[in-house]
């Protein structure tokens, strides 16, 4: 128990650390921030593959299969219903997600919203990673989300100082979106511990929000900006890296 709270605020603290980056630098390039979350996405679609889904096959028993997809679309549905009522990083910033002046408040708050939503079923797919028995790989897997939040620490900091919010409060706002995904990884954890018999699917149904993330958000956010040549290489080498690390841990 002491390694999954202490990896939930790891995960959480990922966002207030790139934060924290986001008011020292204020303005952080695409190019950077494309990278490093194209690295992150290729750590998280190698451990949604080999972490969550594999195992998920062979947890599910005689109907392993039908649960694993089932559990797959059930996270996608998921995310993509929050996803209609708060639409995320791409859909709200796109290629411009560095402050202005005439940055509207309703914008910015809408889009800090949508990072904060996201971040449970993230929170919780961490979470869900450490049922499996498997520590190293979950550690993996929290690494990968902890990765991605980085750079969404990062990239509201600017915008929010721009519409008019305090700093203090700013950085307030920041903290509430990573103690969301402590919450997030904690209830994933718990769940699969109080109800076994459903681990098979929530593996499934962490795996499908995982490579939903990626698809919908991660890729075209790193597309964007003229650096899909670089990003495309920074997730292959995201992908190779948990999958070496998976092959000596194994």
């Amino acid at each position: 128990m002491k390694i999954v709270l202490l990896t939930a605020l790891g995960v959480g603290g990922a966002t207030i650390l790139g934060a924290i980056i986001g008011f020292i630098f204020k303005k952080i390039s695409h190019k950077f921030a494309d990278i490093v979350l194209s690295f992150a996405a290729g750590v998280m679609l190698a451990a949604s593959v080999l972490g969550l889904i594999i195992p998920s096959l062979d947890y599910g028993g005689k109907y392993g299969l039908l649960i694993t997809v089932a559990g797959i679309f059930a996270g996608a549905v998921c995310l993509n219903l929050i996803d209609k009522l708060v639409p995320h990083l791409h859909k709200l910033v796109g290629a411009d997600i560095e402050p202005h002046k005439n940055t509207s408040l309703n914008k910015v708050l809408l889009f800090v919203t949508a990072i904060a939503i996201h971040n449970l079923p993230e929170g919780i797919a961490a979470g869900v990673g450490f049922g499996s028995g498997d520590t190293a790989q979950a550690l993996i897997i929290a690494g990968g989300i902890a990765l991605q939040n980085i750079p969404e620490g990062m990239v509201i900091i600017g915008p929010m100082l721009a519409s008019g919010v305090k700093p203090r409060k700013t950085f307030i706002i920041a903290m509430v979106t990573g103690l969301i995904e402590v919450v997030g990884t904690l209830i994933g954890y718990f769940a699969v511990s109080i109800a076994s018999a459903i681990l098979p699917f929530a593996l499934a149904f962490a795996g499908g929000t995982m490579l939903y993330v990626i698809s919908d958000e991660m890729i075209p956010e790193t597309h964007a900006h003229g650096n899909e040549r670089g990003a495309t290489y920074a997730l292959l080498v995201g992908f190779c890296i948990m999958l070496i690390t998976d092959v000596l841990l194994g």
